[in-house]
């Protein structure tokens, strides 16, 4: 059984009415859940292509098909190593922090008096 612990929800009003706020936990929630999704589905990939090629008993057709699942597992994680360095890049460069998701608060309407 797994079990997800999830943040507290931030942004309600009188504990129980969602505001724009609440939209920076759900986001967070939602890129926690899906990142975690993504790391079972690698490691999986991983296992299976695995035991594919200790169990492929030398026919070619076997083997290359556990390749290509052992190839696409590695690229897989390049690829989302690649993306979160990307944007630790553009944070280092230009020092917006792309990589957590906020919504601004303010007293002020857009066009206001």
């Amino acid at each position: 059984m797994i079990v997800y612990a999830a943040q507290q929800w931030i942004g309600l009003k009188n504990g129980d009415v969602a505001t724009f706020q609440s939209l920076e936990t759900l986001f967070g929630n939602t890129v926690q859940a899906l990142t975690a999704l993504v790391g079972v589905a690698v490691f999986i990939m991983f296992v299976v292509g695995g035991f594919s090629f200790i169990f492929a008993g030398g026919d070619q057709k076997k083997l290359e098909k556990a390749r290509g699942t052992l190839t696409s597992a590695i690229i897989g994680v390049v690829v989302i190593v690649a993306a979160y360095l990307i944007l630790l890049t553009i944070k280092a460069l230009t020092g917006v922090d792309v990589t957590t998701f906020t919504v601004p608060t303010g007293g002020g309407m857009v066009g206001g008096n």
